[in-house]
């Protein structure tokens, strides 16, 4: 199967393909050929520094993207144990797209829920490409209103580009189901943490993003529109995504600094793929640390953090409002320019 390789990373898999073909020549053994092989060994590792450390937004993006990322379904194996699936909305159908149930983390009994995207072709099908319908969250909001009344905390992973957008899912009211969710997890009184795997995308992430701790992988992005989208809205033009990703501060430095999430989980060079292994364990870890914390305070303490937090998303000093305004100025007059170009 072909390899799938970001544009910004094709100089170094051409670098590595060289190696290759270097190491199977038959006189690889002989000094001029090692020393070659050496300088490019050498030279692939400078090049996957100076890359992977300067990542710009949308490559930062195009990695969040990557069909051999560690998907929900990786992270339930790799960190949890004692998996116990539970199935549909009890009123429509069992969507695939998200996948929960009661697990172990660590000696933590849980729900644990994320979006799955699959891998292959018929897995991608199967679970709608990570993309839920209206029943898939009203799984979620069952599986939360189970771990208030048997006091578990969640767990949930985000790992969408966003809610499907068909025209069935709008019939079966998704904006409902979304909307109800963010009501239930802002009032349970258990602890929540919520960990952005790789895209989160709209209400559709936000549907699993009420919760009184936020992670995010390194490479994964989050934020209210694809830039895509974002690009199509503000110039009638996807192509110019990497524009808005520019803009739409979706990376997980930029929101730690925004506060409107709590830690970064660090990835290998090149991204979580790498090894699947240490970002198991780092993420347990840290998902084990935050529950000891959480589950020292109480109910209504709890409850009270949690509010605040929710109130704090998006507010801005009198300096940030001009700042933002004169950019949203400055967006909208290169989308009147688009416009008058058209």
């Amino acid at each position: 199967m072909k390899k799938y390789v970001a544009e910004f990373e094709r100089p170094i898999i051409e670098l590595e393909t060289q190696l290759e073909e270097l190491k199977k020549t038959p006189s690889a053994h002989k000094a001029d050929i090692a020393r070659e092989i050496t300088y490019l060994e050498k030279q692939i590792a400078k090049l996957k520094v100076k890359t992977y450390t300067n990542l710009t937004p949308w490559q930062k993006v195009q990695l969040a993207r990557h069909p051999e990322r560690p998907h929900f379904s990786d992270y339930l194996k790799g960190i949890f144990s004692e998996f116990t699936e539970i199935h549909g909305d009890r009123l429509h159908g069992d969507d695939k797209a998200i996948i929960s149930g009661f697990a172990f983390l660590g000696s933590y009994k849980v729900i644990v829920v994320g979006t799955e995207k699959g891998k292959t072709t018929k897995e991608k099908v199967a679970h709608n490409f990570g993309m839920p319908h209206p029943e898939g969250y009203r799984k979620a909001a069952r599986l939360f209103e189970l771990a208030g009344r048997f006091n578990l905390p969640v767990i949930n992973f985000i790992d969408t580009p966003g809610a499907y957008p068909g025209i069935e899912a709008e019939e079966r009211g998704q904006a409902s189901a979304i909307s109800n969710n963010l009501k239930i997890l802002s009032d349970l009184d258990v602890p929540i943490l919520s960990t952005v795997i790789g895209e989160g995308g709209s209400g559709g992430a936000l549907a699993l993003g009420v919760a009184d701790r936020i992670f995010m992988m390194e490479n994964a992005y989050y934020s209210v529109i694809a830039p895509e989208g974002c690009a199509t809205i503000l110039w009638g033009d996807a192509k110019k995504a990497e524009k808005a990703a520019a803009e739409l501060s979706l990376t997980a430095d930029k929101l730690v600094k925004l506060k409107l999430i709590d830690g970064i989980i660090s990835e290998p060079l090149g991204g979580a793929q790498h090894n699947k292994e240490e970002v198991f364990a780092d993420l347990k870890s840290t998902l084990l640390k935050t529950l000891d914390d959480l589950t020292k305070i109480n109910v209504d303490e709890l409850k009270k953090r949690r509010y605040q937090r929710l109130m704090a998303a998006g507010v801005f000093s009198e300096k940030d409002n001009l700042d933002v305004t004169r950019g949203i100025k400055i967006l909208r007059g290169d989308a009147d320019e688009n416009r008058s170009a058209n």
